[in-house]
């Protein structure tokens, strides 16, 4: 499987991505700079997280501008799968392609840790290597990452299942305690209506080796090649 890593000024995930795609998965990943047009033929888009344009403006505010975001768009649009995570997550709410919004943290700091996740939904192609309501751990770094929406949304995100990830504490408890930005209802990761467009705060790439303490992240990835093998 080719991933698509696209790379911003200021993006500082994309090398994370690319060494757990291309040296822990073995699968093939190349760069895609922020001023291309060309996708190289990839199989999958990853937003990866870190600042780009420094966050001027707001979070993903000016990366949505980006040239290469058409083309990401597109093959969003033709059913590619697209994955944000962390900044990236915020450029998808930016560009359209999620809803809602990111924004600061309720406690108005850079909140890095490992949190406790619920995996709410495994039907899509980002979580159909975990079991449904698994929970596991995965770090967060962040100072905008409270996911916002109106209670409309927030209802039509629960009813048609497009909630993937929630804050939880160690019992599987949406608590408040266990909720580190404030998002509303929880919410870590939501998916688009086609299934095929994940954004999530919480860094997987970041927990998929045994060296790092964490490996609940690699099911990710792995639900996604497997996704491809089965097209």
């Amino acid at each position: 499987m080719k991933f698509g890593i696209v790379v911003f000024p200021g993006s500082n995930c994309d090398h994370d991505v690319y060494h757990v795609v291309g040296h822990v998965l073995g699968e093939t990943a190349v760069f895609l700079w922020h001023k291309d047009h060309d996708l190289q033929d990839v199989d999958a888009v990853v937003l990866p997280g870190g600042f780009s344009y420094g966050d001027y403006l707001r979070a993903g505010a000016i990366a949505r501008l980006s040239p290469i975001m058409t083309e990401v768009h597109e093959f969003a649009g033709q059913g590619g799968l697209v994955l944000g995570i962390c900044n990236g997550f915020q450029v998808l709410t930016e560009i359209g392609l999620l809803p809602g919004a990111l924004i600061p943290n309720t406690t108005m700091k850079f909140e890095c840790k490992p949190v406790g996740l619920q995996v709410a939904e495994t039907e899509t192609p980002y979580t159909s290597g975990y079991q449904k309501h698994q929970i596991v751990r995965m770090p967060i770094a962040h100072g905008e990452g409270r996911f916002y929406a109106d209670e409309a949304t927030l209802d039509l995100l629960e009813e048609s299942n497009r909630v993937i990830f929630r804050y939880v504490d160690e019992h599987g408890e949406p608590t408040e305690s266990a909720n580190p930005n404030g998002s509303q209802r929880n919410i870590a990761g939501i998916c688009n209506a086609e299934r095929n467009v994940l954004g999530l705060m919480p860094h997987p790439e970041r927990a998929s080796e045994a060296l790092l303490g964490l490996e609940d992240g690699i099911a990710v990835f792995k639900s996604m090649i497997q996704e491809r093998l089965t097209v």
